[in-house]
């Protein structure tokens, strides 16, 4: 086969200067053989470089795989991304100034890759609009040295839109399971298929090259078309991986992730009654019959252990944004994969269900809160993590509620005789006067009246159209001394505040019926 060649081979073809498209999601659908490859050849021999590296989804483990192969000065001159956290190397050099740096919502960067491929301009969206990536407040720029505006505020009929400008995709480096010796490629063990469809179309409507990686070379006619993710018209170049392919960061292969079998799932350990179960045990109640739903990582995980405690868990479906619906979410490596999942979206198509209010309840964490409702989970300090996926689906979900604690740093709390009792207050203050980035804007929340919670271990805030407003405090809690006192700006405090149900701070079920807890 002649597109067949070498890692090395594959490197060579990326030319300097040129964008390079890479796809993935945390360990998934990732061509770690190649990236690797083009990090060595860059510290060998300096090429390729001064790169603008695209990419929708966080991407690594933490430390030096996924796009970290690409974390040196010299290497990449512009990043473009969704999401940053999973690339150490990266951020360091965003931080330094030693790239330009843009971090846009997840969802419309992969609606972005289909727009390019489409021949469009660009993507117009509402999502963004009153957070830091809207033009008016920082336009997804992330440091001195990144100039261009690359997204512009439009009015259409009478309403304001984010307008994400084009650009050309040079090179697409996608990963699939099988390539036929024409070039087609399939998924069958992969547990996402992400926008490679979309990039790969992109790189070709640019008039560039895409290379894929695969584990394995089959005969031609042998693929079942219905499972050809990329046809081999788009494909120039297959670099063949072998034993080194895994599924995920994490796991080598679980079947149970790319729909090839399903597995018996046991019954969940229950969590024990802390902290986080208290918190995770309010926002269910706060879950609809039936529900489509959106689980953050951290303490929103929380909830799906919930449910299935309370034997409710047949009542939501839970969805990933990798484009996962139904099935149990993976954690840690191989997060955006799911166990026994019912259907598998490309990106840009969950994306379109997320954007279009197809989730009726998404559960987030609560990192930073301030005095307006708006959140911040995608800058702290030196610290950039990005938005990822958080804008588009806090923003069009039909109720989003945040989940965590009320300060950071040490928090200790004890449950016992159906109260909490703060043990050891946490250093840090989570609800402060002003965020330090705005990743979701209250003031936009208002305007299309979308129903806001805010949910800590001992108190519940709602965003009213007075402010964030208390209507709810743990048993056992001071309102002066354990809430207010916690703050740095002063709540509304409803006029008949509440105590959380006492079920939340007892052992043993709480026997919640979604329908009655939607009420």
């Amino acid at each position: 086969m002649a597109k067949v060649i070498t890692a090395a081979e594959a490197v060579k073809k990326i030319a300097d200067g040129v964008c390079v498209g890479v796809t993935g999601f945390a360990g998934s659908a990732h061509a770690e053989v190649i990236t690797t490859e083009l990090e060595n050849q860059f510290l060998n021999e300096g090429h390729p470089r001064d790169l603008t590296l695209f990419h929708c989804a966080g991407i690594g483990d933490g430390k030096t795989k996924g796009v970290g192969h690409f974390g040196y000065e010299g290497l990449v001159k512009r990043v473009i991304a969704g999401h940053y956290n999973l690339a150490p190397r990266m951020v360091n050099l965003v931080v330094d100034n030693k790239v330009e740096a843009y971090n846009f919502p997840q969802g419309t960067l992969a609606q972005l890759t289909r727009d390019i491929a489409a021949g469009k301009p660009g993507t117009v969206s509402k999502v963004g609009l009153g957070t830091f990536v809207d033009p008016r407040i920082e336009g997804g720029k992330l440091n001195a040295k990144t100039q261009e505006d690359m997204v512009e505020v439009l009015n259409l009929q009478g309403k304001d839109y984010l307008f994400y400008k084009g650009f050309n995709v040079d090179v697409a480096i996608i990963r699939a399971t099988s390539a036929d010796e024409r070039g087609n490629l399939s998924i069958e063990k992969e547990a996402v298929s992400l926008e490679i469809f979309s990039m790969a179309q992109a790189a070709k409507r640019s008039g560039g090259i895409v290379i894929a990686q695969v584990e394995r070379i089959v005969s031609t006619g042998s693929l079942n078309p219905k499972m050809v993710k990329v046809p081999g018209i788009l494909v120039d170049y297959i670099v063949v991986a072998a034993d080194e392919q895994w599924q995920t960061f994490g796991e080598s292969y679980n079947p149970a992730y790319s729909g090839e079998a399903r597995v018996p799932v046991g019954q969940l350990e229950a969590m024990p009654l802390n902290e986080r179960k208290v918190i995770a045990r309010r926002a269910a109640f706060e879950l609809v019959p039936n529900a489509a739903v959106n689980l953050g990582i951290g303490v929103p995980e929380g909830i799906a252990a919930v449910a299935n405690e309370e034997g409710i868990a047949s009542q939501m479906t839970l969805t990933v944004e990798a484009g996962g619906i139904g099935g149990i979410p993976a954690g840690g490596g191989s997060f955006g994969a799911s166990t026994n999942v019912e259907a598998l979206l490309d990106q840009p198509y969950q994306f379109d269900f997320y954007d279009g209010g197809g989730l009726d309840v998404a559960f987030l964490g609560l990192a930073q809160m301030d005095k307006k409702g708006n959140i911040n989970v995608s800058k702290f300090g030196p610290k950039i993590a990005g938005c990822g996926g958080f804008i588009n689906i806090t923003q069009n979900a039909k109720k989003v509620v945040y989940c965590g604690t009320m300060t950071a740093g040490g928090l200790k709390v004890k449950v016992e005789d159906g109260q909490l009792k703060i043990v050891q207050e946490g250093k840090i203050n989570k609800l402060i006067d002003t965020v330090e980035q705005i990743t979701f804007s209250a003031e936009y929340a208002q305007s299309v009246n979308q129903p806001v919670l805010y949910i800590t271990e001992r108190a519940v805030f709602e965003l009213t159209s007075e402010g964030v407003m208390l209507t709810e405090i743990a048993p056992g809690i001071s309102l002066e001394n354990d809430v207010l006192a916690h703050i740095d700006f002063k709540p509304i405090i409803s006029p008949n505040l509440k105590t959380m149900d006492a079920r939340i701070f007892q052992d043993g079920p709480m026997n919640l019926n979604v329908a009655q807890a939607a009420k």
